[in-house]
C-alpha cells in the first residue's frame, strides 16, 4: 500500500506517497511507516462502516432474516399456484409433480445493497403454460389475497414491466412476472443460458434483464464485500448531493451499480477507501459522451442518445436507460469533482467522512425557485396524479432549460401544511443571474397539456410558480436532501373499480379470481 525507496545509498527514509497503482493521494504524506498506513486505511474503512450503520443504511441481523424468510414463503407460495394452474391445464399428475416456478431477486437487495426501509424486487419465472393475464394476476393473486401476512395488494398490469406490489409481513415487495417456454422452471435456473431464453415475449425479457444484469455484476466483480461497500457509500453519496432520482434525470440505481462495478474490475487490488478513491478521481475527469462499458465489446460509433452512456451488464450493446439532460448532467459533473476533492485527502488525520455526505445545500446555491404544487381533493387520488406528473417531469425539465438555460431539480418531495387538501410540493433551483425570466405561465401551459395526453385516472391540481428562497417552507431550507427515487407510479385502492369474476379458460366452469371490469387494466399505471 505504500513505498519506501530502499535503494537510497543512505538509506534515507523518503516521504511516503501511497503508490499502489490502485490507490495514490495528489501529494506526499509525512514520512510514515508502511504499517502506519494500512492501520489508517482500516480506521478509515471502520469508520465508514460505522457511519453507514448510523444512518440505518445496513439492516440489522432480524432484518436479514425477516427479509429472508418472506423470500421462502414466496418461493413456496409461487410452487403451489403453479402446480395449480397445472391441474387446471389438466396435466398428469406426473407432470403436476414435475413442474416447477421461482422467485429471483434483483434491484438493491439482490446485489446486497438495501438499507432498513428497502423494499424487495422479486422475479416471479414461470413455464410456457402460465400466463400472465389469467394465472399470474388472477390465480396467483388471489391465492396472495388469501394470505394473513399480505396486505395492501394492488396490481400495474398496463406498465413497461406489469407487476404486483403487496406488503408481505410489512415487507414491500414488487413482484413482476416473467415467462420462459419451458415446462419447469427450477430454483437454480440459469436465466444467463442464451437457450433458456429463446423465445420468450418482449415483457419477459424486460421483466429478465433486471435480475441478469444483477447476476452478470456479482460475477464480474473481483470482491463481493469490497463492491457493496463502496456502492452502499455511493448511493447515499447522490441522494445526499441530490444526484439520485432517475424520474428527473439523475443516477438511478442500476447507474451506479454499474459505475462501482467498473471501478471494482478496473482496480481489482484496490483497499475499499482507494476503491472511493479511484471513482470520483476517474469520473471527474472521464470524456463523456465515451460510453462505460463493463466488458470488452467494441463500442458503437454513435453513442450521442445519452450524454452519459453507460453500457447495461448484459454483453451487448444495450445501454442503461437514462434521462439525463444538459443541467442534470452539469450537477452530476461538478458532484463527482466535489468528490473528488473532498476524498483524496481521505488517508489525511483530520479527514471526516460527514464533509463528503454534506446535504446539498440548495438555498445556497439557488436564490430563485421554481415551484411545482400538485393538489387532489382525497388522499386515495393523490399516488395517481402525483406519479403520473413525475413520470413526464423529464419535459418540464427540459422546456425550463429552453426557456431559461439551466435548472437545478431537487427530487426532494414537500408537503404544504397551509393547504387543506392533500399536496405534494417540488421546488427545483433556477439558475442564478436569469432573474428575468418570469414567463412562468407559458411553461405552465405547455406542461398541462403534455400531461392531459393519455391520462385516464382524475386531473387533480397542478400549479407552477417562481419562488424566492426567502418562502421557501422551514423543511425546504434544512438544506437536507433525503433524495429516495420513487418508483414512478402508483394505483388506485381496489374499492374504485369494479370486479367481476373469472373462470378458467381450461376448466370453464373453475372458478380462479376477480379482475377488474375494465378490461385494459386492472390498475392504470402513471407511466412506469
Amino acid at each position: 500500500m505504500a513505498y519506501v525507496n530502499h535503494n537510497n545509498k543512505h538509506n534515507q527514509q523518503q516521504p511516503v506517497c501511497v503508490i499502489n497503482p490502485n490507490f495514490h493521494l495528489v501529494r506526499p504524506l509525512i514520512p510514515l511507516n508502511p504499517s502506519f498506513l494500512l492501520h489508517m486505511e482500516e480506521e478509515r474503512i471502520q469508520s465508514l462502516i460505522q457511519f453507514m450503520l448510523g444512518e440505518g443504511l445496513v439492516p440489522s441481523k432480524e432484518e436479514e432474516l425477516k427479509r429472508k424468510d418472506v423470500i421462502l414463503k414466496l418461493k413456496q407460495i409461487v410452487m403451489e399456484w403453479i402446480k395449480r394452474v397445472a391441474w387446471q391445464r389438466g396435466y398428469s399428475r406426473e407432470q403436476i409433480h414435475n413442474t416447477s416456478a421461482t422467485i429471483l431477486t434483483y434491484g438493491s437487495y439482490g446485489l446486497g445493497v438495501h438499507g432498513s426501509d428497502s423494499d424487495i424486487d422479486a422475479l416471479c419465472i414461470g413455464p410456457c403454460f402460465a400466463s400472465m393475464d389469467e394465472d399470474f394476476f388472477i390465480v396467483l393473486r388471489q391465492m396472495l389475497e388469501t394470505r394473513p401476512e399480505v396486505s395492501d395488494l394492488l396490481c400495474v398490469k398496463d406498465s413497461k414491466i406489469p407487476l404486483m406490489r403487496f406488503k408481505y409481513d410489512g415487507i414491500s415487495v414488487d413482484l413482476p412476472y416473467a415467462q420462459l417456454q419451458v415446462m419447469s422452471v427450477p430454483d437454480n435456473v440459469d436465466i444467463l443460458n442464451p437457450f433458456i431464453l429463446a423465445n420468450i415475449d418482449e415483457t419477459s425479457w424486460k421483466c429478465l434483464s433486471g435480475v441478469r444484469a444483477n447476476m452478470q455484476i456479482l460475477q464480474l466483480v473481483p470482491n463481493l464485500e469490497k463492491f457493496q461497500l463502496v456502492l452502499r457509500c455511493l448511493k447515499l453519496w447522490a441522494r445526499r448531493r441530490g444526484v439520485y432520482c432517475n424520474l428527473v434525470g439523475f443516477f438511478g440505481g442500476i447507474h451506479l451499480a454499474v459505475l462501482t462495478a467498473f471501478i471494482c474490475c478496473r482496480f481489482p487490488n484496490a483497499s475499499g477507501t482507494a476503491l472511493i478513491l479511484k471513482f470520483f478521481e476517474t469520473f471527474a475527469y472521464w470524456l463523456w459522451p465515451t460510453p462505460v462499458m463493463l466488458q470488452d465489446i467494441i463500442p458503437p460509433m454513435n453513442t450521442e442518445h445519452s450524454l452519459m452512456p453507460i453500457q447495461f451488464p448484459s454483453g451487448t450493446l444495450e445501454f442503461c436507460r437514462s434521462n439525463f439532460t444538459k443541467s442534470t448532467f452539469q450537477k452530476i459533473r461538478i458532484e463527482f469533482l466535489r468528490g473528488h476533492t473532498m476524498t483524496r485527502e481521505i488517508l489525511r488525520p483530520d479527514f471526516e467522512w460527514s464533509s463528503l455526505f454534506e446535504p446539498f445545500p440548495y438555498t445556497k446555491k439557488h436564490k430563485r425557485f421554481v415551484r411545482i404544487f400538485v393538489a387532489t381533493t382525497n388522499q386515495n387520488q393523490l399516488g395517481d396524479w402525483v406519479g403520473w406528473i413525475k413520470s413526464r417531469f423529464r419535459s418540464l425539465l427540459l422546456k425550463l432549460e429552453e426557456v431559461q438555460g439551466h435548472c437545478d431539480p431537487n427530487p426532494t418531495e414537500y408537503i404544504d401544511v397551509d393547504e387543506a387538501s392533500p399536496n405534494v410540493v417540488f421546488y427545483w433551483g433556477l439558475q442564478p443571474g436569469r432573474s428575468s425570466f418570469t414567463d412562468i405561465q407559458s411553461v405552465e401551459k405547455y406542461f398541462r397539456n403534455y400531461i392531459s395526453n393519455g391520462y385516464r385516472g382524475y386531473m387533480g391540481r397542478l400549479d407552477i410558480s417562481i419562488v424566492e428562497s426567502s418562502q421557501l417552507p422551514k423543511d425546504a431550507q434544512s438544506e437536507y436532501v433525503t433524495g429516495k427515487e420513487s418508483n414512478g407510479y402508483w394505483t388506485y385502492p381496489c374499492y374504485i373499480q369494479p370486479r367481476i369474476p373469472i373462470f378458467s379458460h381450461y376448466l370453464p366452469h373453475y372458478f380462479v379470481g376477480y379482475a377488474a371490469a375494465n378490461s385494459a387494466a386492472d390498475y392504470p399505471s402513471a407511466g412506469f
